[in-house]
């Protein structure tokens, strides 16, 4: 059957089974019933709108859940690779990546019930296949919820030059976060999503600027005459390869937060729009970005990057860059949360109405989310190489791995030995394989930075010492 048809027949089945827009009181009746959603059951204006997401909110969504100040280590993983292959690997993983998040909506269209990656592993595998994706989502997205929480007490410490302890700075970060992510809709969080892009956007362009303009990158030799010592092409190990590929699928990583988009997008067809438009954007971002600051810097660069340009401008782009920051940590602790939420009162009149238990069981998982993510960035004193273990023992997994067996599941039944089918089968197979490959290869590359961040001097938990280097 062909496949153009196969997503028409599956969108008109969605319609059937109820899965209509959300009334409003422009055009509900007295009489007439609240709208019915396959995931959130019956919904009417007196409750939250939880499909009030249109094909602008959905874009920005997108867009914030990928790029964040992970767009400043993609400088460093070209320094590993090289300028030509660390292009041509970034392009790979974008069009990987983009696959993957088609495969998600059109998951979405054919099963209207599946609100997150859960839902899909229970249609595949049962209900193992249920628990072991909810546990991976809650794991990846609270380790990275404490990410964000760091990440924004490093801009508090740069821009306010170590005012306070930086375990008060965590904790502050925490409190922000647990009153942002406990907005209850998507199509509410989405101007901040188009904020804090806009605001990483600026303060990245900021510090790429600079680099371009000025003499020398901020940590390179003053004391002899200097050139960027960039390189087209450099040798790296095959683990060291591997691990920076790895980097390139975390500043990917968005298609597992993809599917809580798309349930509460007003019309789930515009999906594939709106991860197109997203795509293109922030691969363009990260090329332009990566080569740029590569090309002026070299081995220079800095990791994260907005140290690149001195003390000054890294003042100044953290400074720009907070919300930015204030939005990566929304819509991350966001995911966790709302999964917790829809799989707690799922089936229940709770889910949908204004009642004490949808409030308390609401403030709960994002208070969870919030307190885990806060003991995870404080307590942890080798915190960023353990997100590395966390990113690439999971990021791949949700990012290609579980999307090519949900192309398996749709596409198997109606398998044949044409050449359109069998060529789309070995696409789906390199996705799987290559997921597993780097998923082993990045999870030992980030072992072994563990065992050589133990030898040296670690701070302890709850430390006060300054986290964002000298400025």
């Amino acid at each position: 059957m062909d496949p153009n048809r196969m997503m028409e027949q599956s969108s008109g089945d969605l319609e059937r089974s109820g899965r209509v827009p959300l009334k409003t009181e422009a055009n509900t009746q007295p009489n007439q019933s609240p709208a019915y959603d396959a995931v959130f059951g019956e919904m009417d204006e007196n409750g939250p709108n939880f499909r009030g997401v249109g094909l602008f909110a959905a874009v920005g969504l997108m867009i914030k859940t990928q790029v964040g100040l992970g767009v400043l280590s993609i400088p460093a993983a070209f320094d590993v690779l090289g300028m030509i292959p660390g292009i041509i690997c970034l392009c790979a993983v974008a069009v990987i990546t983009t696959w993957s998040g088609w495969v998600v909506g059109d998951f979405k269209l054919r099963h209207a019930e599946v609100y997150s990656i859960d839902d899909a592993g229970a249609i595949m595998f049962g209900r193992i296949g249920r628990e072991f994706f909810g546990a991976a989502l809650c794991i990846y997205w609270t380790f990275v919820t404490g990410a964000a929480m760091l990440s924004l007490s490093i801009g508090f410490n740069a821009v306010s030059t170590h005012a306070v302890c930086t375990a008060v700075f965590i904790a502050i970060s925490a409190v922000i976060g647990f009153c942002f992510a406990s907005i209850r809709t998507m199509s509410r969080i989405s101007w901040i999503a188009w904020l804090g892009f806009l605001s990483i956007l600026i303060a990245v362009l900021m510090v790429t600027v600079s680099v371009g303009v000025q003499d020398r990158p901020a940590t390179a030799p003053t004391n002899v005459e200097w050139s960027s010592d960039y390189k087209l092409f450099r040798s790296p190990s095959f683990i060291q390869a591997m691990t920076a590929i790895c980097a390139f699928v975390s500043a990917f990583a968005g298609p597992s937060g993809f599917f809580s988009i798309a349930a509460e997008m007003r019309e789930p067809r515009q999906y594939t729009r709106a991860l197109f438009i997203c795509q293109g954007v922030v691969t363009t971002i990260y090329l332009v970005v990566g080569c740029l600051m590569y090309y002026f810097c070299g081995s220079y660069v800095a990791s994260p990057a907005l140290g690149s340009a001195g003390p000054t401008m890294k003042k100044a782009s953290y400074g720009v860059a907070l919300p930015g920051l204030i939005a990566t940590m929304t819509l991350v602790a966001h995911f966790p949360s709302k999964y917790l939420f829809v799989r707690f009162l799922r089936g229940t009149k709770h889910l949908t109405s204004n009642t004490f238990v949808h409030w308390s069981t609401w403030l709960g998982c994002t208070f969870t989310v919030c307190v885990l993510a806060y003991l995870i960035a404080s307590g942890i004193t080798i915190f960023f190489t353990l997100i590395s273990l966390i990113g690439a023992l999971l990021s791949t997994l949700m990012s290609m791995q579980a999307m090519g067996f949900m192309w398996l599941n749709t596409n198997w039944r109606i398998r044949s030995f044409s050449f359109s089918w069998v060529s789309r089968f070995a696409w789906c197979l390199f996705v799987i394989i290559s997921g597993m490959l780097l998923m082993v290869t990045g999870t030992y590359g980030s072992v072994l930075d563990i065992i050589e961040a133990y030898k040296g001097k670690v701070s302890g938990p709850w430390s006060c010492a300054d986290n964002s280097g000298s400025v």
